[in-house]
């Protein structure tokens, strides 16, 4: 359900000095997944897939544009969208349909990415059913990422779509109006992936991975910031009153423009 397609970003990065980034290492186990369980493989009408993490036991964070199709824009039924949690190498520590979705208010499609579509790019799902398992505990959310900041993200992605990878640093290059430009190796199948950030034995989620670009020639992750975003999306899912699973909460939302898709 990926749209296949780099995002053009321009933007000036002043005299941006990384350290060296790490390798993906992929989670097959069940002990090198066991800090990550609360992330899963969201699989999409049986056409693609997307990453969403636990926030809450019945709350998934991922990006919004994964909740349309291809091309038209249109939304998906609610009922064909499955979280799996912690999905690896066939099975998932818990798997959860979908009762109702909020798109961030302020998302709107558009054919051409902007700062503002990519910051807003975020939906909450909520699960008909809450996971309760002592292995798996929802992440935590945050703000304040700033440039040079030190970050993880755990994803699928093409070719890696049957157990999640963590990539255990990568880095902020900088920041523009609400959209993070990451160094981390993301692909088709990464978007709604957590980014990470690791404070004194603490890790939550900072930001959330919308789309892939190319900077200056460089492939590039493009996040986005929770620290506004987010509350906005929570109120708006707080405000909506609970619909029947089906696509009516989404075309409601959809009316002030449909959405674009991302990796």
């Amino acid at each position: 359900m990926l749209l296949r397609f780099t995002v053009l970003f321009t933007m000036f990065l002043a005299s941006f000095a990384a350290a060296q980034d790490s390798g993906l290492r992929r989670l097959d186990t069940g002990e090198d997944s066991r800090q990550w369980g609360a992330v899963g493989r969201l699989e999409i009408d049986g056409r693609g897939f997307c990453t969403g993490t636990l926030i809450a036991p019945d709350l998934v964070l991922t990006a919004a544009h994964c909740l349309f199709a291809k091309g038209s824009g249109a939304p998906h039924a609610i009922g064909a969208i499955e979280f799996r949690a912690g999905w690896r190498n066939g099975r998932a520590e818990a798997y959860r349909t979908v009762r109702r979705a909020t798109v961030h208010p302020k998302y709107a499609r558009s054919d051409t990415a902007s700062t503002e579509n990519i910051k807003n790019d975020l939906a909450l799902l909520e699960l008909h059913h809450p996971v309760r398992n002592t292995m798996i505990d929802p992440f935590e959310t945050t703000g304040g990422l700033r440039k040079g900041s030190q970050i993880g993200v755990v994803s699928y992605a093409v070719g890696r779509a049957e157990a999640p990878s963590l990539q255990e640093m990568c880095q902020v290059m900088g920041r523009q109006r609400g959209v993070h430009v990451l160094s981390c190796n993301i692909d088709f199948g990464s978007s709604g992936a957590p980014v990470f950030v690791f404070d004194r034995g603490q890790v939550r989620i900072a930001s959330v991975v919308a789309a892939k670009a190319d900077l200056k020639g460089s492939k590039v992750a493009l996040g986005a910031a929770l620290d506004h975003s987010l509350p906005e999306l929570l109120a708006a899912h707080e405000a909506e009153p609970f619909q029947a699973a089906g696509t009516a909460s989404l075309q409601k939302r959809s009316a002030t423009g449909a959405k674009f898709i991302r990796p």
